[in-house]
């Protein structure tokens, strides 16, 4: 069986992604993957799992924690 690289549980339904440039991944959940491979905001710290903000050549969960971190651009969230 397939083994989840995060929480190393053997299962029959763990899934791959692919990311170009990048070894495949394997993961028994979205929670595993979402801890591997979502960026990090840059503000407060959350796991980005939305389309998030990039301002100033960082990544922020939404526009709020764009303007706390001294975003100089007008940064809005997308909806």
């Amino acid at each position: 069986m397939p083994k989840c690289e995060v929480c190393g549980n053997d299962y029959d339904k763990a899934f791959r992604v692919e990311r170009p440039g990048d070894q495949p991944h394997v993961f028994d959940s979205f929670e595993c993957a979402i801890h591997a491979l979502a960026p990090t905001c840059e503000h407060c710290g959350v796991r980005v799992i939305g389309h998030g903000v990039e301002a100033n050549g960082s990544f922020y969960c939404c526009a709020h924690c764009a303007s706390m971190a001294g975003a100089t651009q007008q940064v809005q969230d997308r909806a």
